[in-house]
């Protein structure tokens, strides 16, 4: 079995989750910006729709990083920063830092999403 050492320090493995869930969640947001400014597409949509790409953001963070061990650990982790990066990055980018109880959800949807999508990462990894 190999060691962290050889898969990289965990810490950087987390990093690198969080650096392509967040690259994926404003590429994404750009993007959907875009579309909604053309089409006539409800407001209630948006939610759904963000929420969406942010656990994929996050699982396909977790799937690229995570390596070794403690697939969960590392998995959490990444759903946890990439939610307080995100919402630091889009509040900063429309000026409004308000919190609410969605905050709460975005928050624990992430980290369910992160330790699923990082155990699966270390246990689909070691199988191939």
């Amino acid at each position: 079995m190999r060691n962290e050492t050889s898969y990289g320090n965990g810490f950087f493995q987390i990093i690198k989750g969080v650096v392509i869930a967040l690259a994926i969640s404003i590429v994404w947001s750009v993007i959907f910006a875009n579309i909604l400014r053309f089409a006539s597409i409800s407001d209630k949509v948006i939610y759904p729709v963000n929420q969406t790409v942010k656990v994929l953001a996050v699982c396909i963070g977790a799937f690229l990083s995570v390596r070794g061990e403690k697939g969960f650990l590392k998995g959490i982790a990444i759903g946890l920063l990439f939610s307080a990066l995100s919402y630091l990055t889009f509040s900063a980018l429309g000026g409004d830092f308000s919190l609410s109880w969605l905050i709460i959800v975005e928050l624990l949807l992430s980290a369910f999403a992160g330790v699923i999508c990082g155990a699966l990462a270390v246990n689909l990894k070691k199988s191939v």
